[in-house]
Order: C-alpha cells, then sequence, then structure tokens
C-alpha cells in the first residue's frame, strides 16, 4: 500500500501548478470564454477534466490542448460515467449525507481513468474504488487544507483590499481563485499518480 503523505502531496502539487501555471490559467481562461459555445464547450470541459491527468504525467501543456478533438470522442463515455456518479450520490444523500462524500471520494478518480485509460464507464467506478481504498479520509484531508489554504488568502489579502477599496477586493478575490487553480489541478494530479503507480505495482 503506497503512502500518500498530506504534506508532500500539497508542496509538490503546489510545485506542478506553479510550474505549469502560466498555461492551466490562459487553458482556464479559453474554457470560460468558450463555454457558450455547443458541443464545442463538451469537449473543452471533458479537457480541464483531463488536466490532471497530464500533470501526473510530467506533461507540458499546451493552453489549445482544451480544443483537441480527441476529447468530444469520449463526450458519451463522461456523460454516461457523470450521469451513473450523480445519481448514486444524489441517492446517497438521503442516508444522512455521509455516504454520498465516502462514494465521492471512492469515484473521486473514475475521470481520470477513463480519459487517461481504454476502458468503460462501469471499469472506471470499479477501479476507482478499488484504487481509493483505504485513501478516503486522507483524500478528505488533502481537499480540506486546500480549501482551507485557499479561504485564508482570500479572507486575508482580499480582506485586505476590499478594505482599501472595494473593486480592488473583487479583482483580488477573483485572481486568488484563478491562481488557485493550479494549485488544485497540481495536487490532485500528485494523488493520481500516487495511486495509479500502485495499481501499476501490484499488477
Amino acid at each position: 500500500m503506497v503512502e500518500i503523505k498530506v504534506t508532500e502531496v500539497l508542496k509538490e502539487g503546489l510545485n506542478v501548478g506553479i510550474k505549469n501555471a502560466p498555461s492551466l490559467i490562459v487553458a482556464t481562461l479559453l474554457w470560460i470564454l468558450t463555454i457558450w459555445i455547443p458541443y464545442i464547450n463538451v469537449g473543452t470541459t471533458i479537457a480541464m477534466c483531463s488536466i490532471p491527468v497530464s500533470l501526473s504525467k510530467g506533461e507540458v501543456l499546451s493552453p489549445t490542448f482544451i480544443f483537441d478533438a480527441k476529447f468530444r470522442k469520449k463526450m458519451g463515455d463522461f456523460f454516461i460515467l457523470e450521469g451513473l456518479m450523480n445519481m448514486a450520490v444524489l441517492f446517497a444523500m438521503v442516508f444522512l449525507i455521509i455516504p454520498a462524500y465516502v462514494l465521492s471520494y471512492a469515484w473521486s478518480q473514475a475521470i481520470y481513468l477513463l480519459l487517461d485509460k481504454e476502458i468503460t464507464s462501469t471499469e472506471a467506478l470499479t477501479m476507482s474504488n478499488k484504487l481509493t481504498y483505504g485513501y478516503k479520509w486522507k483524500l478528505f484531508g488533502i481537499d480540506l487544507l486546500i480549501f482551507i489554504c485557499i479561504g485564508l488568502a482570500i479572507c486575508v489579502l482580499g480582506g485586505i483590499a476590499f478594505y482599501i477599496k472595494d473593486v480592488f477586493g473583487v479583482l483580488v478575490y477573483a485572481i486568488i481563485l484563478i491562481l488557485s487553480a493550479p494549485f488544485m489541478m497540481g495536487c490532485h494530479g500528485v494523488i493520481y499518480r500516487l495511486l495509479t503507480t500502485e495499481s501499476q505495482t501490484e499488477d
């Protein structure tokens, strides 16, 4: 069983995020600008979901990669997977919410596996459940720390900027949120690499 160290995931995720920040920020802005274009927006959204997979392999991303036609070819499997996960999680919420969180983390790698490997939606769910077994609390802890870090940055830096001037504060909020995206993607890429490395070692 691979050891996932929270501090190391955050540290490496930050380094990976900083290294790829320009490309990821431009890609995010391109995604926002084109989200209203039918059909194209499906491919770009799937591409954005695939970023942690590319980061886990140390690939250098071009911002325009989100327009690659290969992502639109995954549209059917992507919608099936999202539909299965959302319906199951929604049903699990009836049981006092906690099972929904457990399912969410059990299947947290499914999208990455679907886009990374030649497998079906159901196979991705099964494999993700296997990969995350024994790690769910740690994955939850990492996500919680990421949001705490971002929240503190927003409260402190954004609060100071907002105190100086309202418009300046809103701008700082937006900048922090945009800059936090590469950090989150980097951390998720590190986690995916560690979990799939363990799987390959077992095979």
